[in-house]
């Protein structure tokens, strides 16, 4: 398994820890692909996932520099459309996981809604 996918099923057992219920993993669309779609309540929240063994390179965080924001949103957008949820509250979150994410002393953050929408 690739530091990635160790890092979105971290991620997975972190917020099903809080409750969260997930609805997607890797969802694909033409715009682009969302780590996972889970639900907190009634909110829909699109969460994006960012792994690195080390901080060596940068941090995590540094990938969701202003274009990835923006298509993080236009997949979001396109997602509550084609679902007919845009009457639902939303939101986008990023973790970010350093370290082996297998390994308990791996560091994982997790942004609340993360950016505002850019679109």
């Amino acid at each position: 398994m690739k530091i990635g996918e160790q890092g979105e099923a971290r991620a997975e057992m972190y917020l099903k820890g809080l409750g969260y219920q997930i609805l997607a993993r890797n969802l694909r669309t033409r715009l682009g692909e969302i780590d996972l779609l889970a639900l907190e309540g009634e909110t829909i929240v699109f969460i994006e996932v960012k792994t690195r063994k080390s901080d060596a390179r940068g941090r995590p965080e540094e990938a969701i520099h202003p274009r990835k924001q923006k298509q993080l949103s236009r997949v979001a957008m396109a997602l509550l459309k084609s679902n007919g949820w845009l009457h639902r509250q939303s939101r986008i979150d990023v973790i970010t996981i350093t370290g082996e994410p297998e390994s308990p002393e791996c560091e994982l953050r997790h942004y609340r809604h993360a950016f505002p929408s850019t679109l």
